[in-house]
């Protein structure tokens, strides 16, 4: 059934979307308030609640650790925004065209001259005032660790002069164990994953927001502090996850 409410969910929003785009080329801004309006009616009818703990950021860059494809409707549902995500999800299945209507900044981590290119998108849609959500480690984990900051990506608010802020996001299941049944991570594979997460029962979200919100000069520092930042927010400062992808189960996202 919560199946049958995603899919229709997701392809009542796709009409939205076309209503949108025949009134003319939508906005960074209005691609946005389409995603947020999505995402917020597709948790309301799932039965998943979010909890915050702080306020999402008017501006700037966000950057937060990342446990699973459930986090963009999370954050999106909170306030709209734009997401940055590896290219292939563009081929996933409605959920892809879903994320291209939304404006996604689409990287394809395979050619290294690609990163200039998502931070010249990135940087746009920061001086255009939009809020812009970055994952930074670069792929998904089971939430026992915050992994390394890779600092490609930060180049996008240094070259705005944006404000970068983080956040720390984190799942409850009522009937079973967020790592395992939310957190999309090690040998995981998309349906399989998303079928066994809708048949749970209550799942809750929390997202922690840092209290203050930073610019940085040097795109490695603006990395390291904000995976401590992250870190503290997640109660995990002891394990940062310094010693590489191998040493926990990850998933690449």
């Amino acid at each position: 059934m919560r199946l049958l409410v995603l899919l229709s969910t997701a392809l009542e929003g796709c009409a939205q979307f076309l209503l949108l785009r025949f009134r003319g080329s939508p906005s960074t801004a209005e691609r946005a308030r389409w995603l947020h309006g999505a995402c917020a009616s597709a948790l309301r009818r799932l039965g998943i609640d979010i909890a915050a703990e702080g306020r999402f950021p008017s501006h700037g860059l966000l950057v937060a650790n990342h446990l699973s494809y459930l986090d963009i409707l999370v954050f999106s549902a909170l306030s709209p925004c734009v997401f940055v995500s590896k290219k292939e999800v563009r081929s996933w299945p409605l959920f892809g065209l879903m994320a291209w209507m939304a404006g996604t900044v689409f990287v394809d981590r395979a050619r290294s001259t690609d990163t200039h290119r998502a931070n010249t998108e990135m940087s746009e849609a920061l001086s255009d005032g939009a809020v812009v959500v970055l994952f930074p480690e670069g792929t998904s984990s089971n939430g026992s660790s915050v992994l390394p900051f890779r600092p490609a990506l930060f180049e996008a608010a240094i070259r705005a002069g944006a404000d970068i802020s983080s956040a720390c996001i984190s799942y409850e299941v009522e009937d079973g164990s967020a790592s395992n049944d939310v957190c999309y991570w090690g040998s995981s594979t998309f349906f399989p994953h998303l079928l066994r997460l809708l048949s749970k029962g209550k799942i809750r979200s929390r997202v922690r927001f840092s209290a203050a919100s930073k610019r940085f000069s040097d795109r490695k520092l603006a990395a390291q502090t904000t995976q401590e930042m992250v870190a503290s927010l997640a109660g995990l400062r002891d394990e940062l996850g310094r010693t590489g992808l191998a040493s926990y189960g990850v998933q690449d996202t």
